[in-house]
């Protein structure tokens, strides 16, 4: 196994090149970040050079391929492979976007591969959560009503009341948005971030919901919502063609209009 050299002063050790198996004709370099807390190590960049013709055709099935066949201590997080679950969020050729919706076909040259930005890291590519999950259950993410449900059926919604929730019940919670956006990254600790606002909106506008109040009031803050700078990182990386950017700027109007 050879190794590869980085520049004098990165912080990244120079990590260990696994050659493709011998006879492989088409293959790809996969540069992906590792670091493991219990060396007591500064991360590495490790190359895995994929047979194509064994492989699926996605970056998670190459990730996959790596832990199966060539390298067992890599750690990632993968569920669904349907861009459903949205656990394996990762930086791919350097934008947010899930391994499993992401074909290594449409990455032109080597497959470099990191944790979502500015986030804690767990292990290699797996980021520590925890904030962002708080930051959700913070905005009480589920539908409050003081009015009795309806003893044998659904509460009920127009077409067009119900058409409001598109675009935004789509959110997988993936946080490639957040991890994206500037202002989460220096602010993550009191931002929400554009993932959690987006799922606020949700349910501002969700006609079955009673509690629409509460939840401006709980919004209504100058790092909560306010450190939104209209970037729009957010929606040109969501993975799910979705459109934060768009939902804050609607809950900011929400909030001058009973003002009003």
């Amino acid at each position: 196994m050879a190794e590869f050299t980085l520049p004098q002063n990165s912080k990244i050790r120079p990590g260990t090149t696994h050659a493709a198996p011998a006879g492989a004709k088409r293959t790809k370099k996969f540069k992906v970040y590792r670091w493991n807390p219990d060396d007591k190590k500064n991360p590495q960049v490790d190359i895995y050079e994929v047979d194509l013709d064994s492989c699926g055709p996605m970056v998670l099935d190459g990730l996959i391929k790596i832990k199966n066949e060539i390298d067992s201590t890599l750690t990632f997080r993968r569920s669904c492979r349907e861009g459903v679950c949205g656990s394996c969020a990762m930086n791919i050729d350097g934008t947010n976007t899930l391994a499993c919706t992401k074909a290594i076909a449409d990455v032109k040259g080597d497959v470099k591969v990191y944790p979502l930005p500015h986030l804690p890291v767990v292990k290699d590519l797996v980021p520590d959560l925890t904030t962002f999950y708080a930051q959700y259950k913070s905005i009480k993410p589920w539908l409050q009503s003081t009015t009795p449900p309806p003893p044998d059926r659904e509460r009920k919604q127009s077409q067009d009341e119900r058409k409001k929730l598109d675009g935004l019940w789509e959110c997988i919670l993936c946080a490639s948005c957040s991890t994206s956006c500037p202002s989460y990254w220096w602010n993550g600790d009191r931002y929400l971030g554009p993932a959690i606002l987006l799922q606020a909106y949700r349910f501002l506008v969700d006609s079955r919901d009673e509690a629409t109040g509460e939840r401006l009031d709980n919004l209504e803050d100058p790092f909560r919502l306010y450190r939104c700078h209209t970037i729009l990182n957010c929606t040109k990386t969501c993975p799910k063609g979705l459109n934060p950017a768009k939902a804050i700027a609607e809950i900011k109007k929400m909030l001058v209009e009973r003002q009003v």
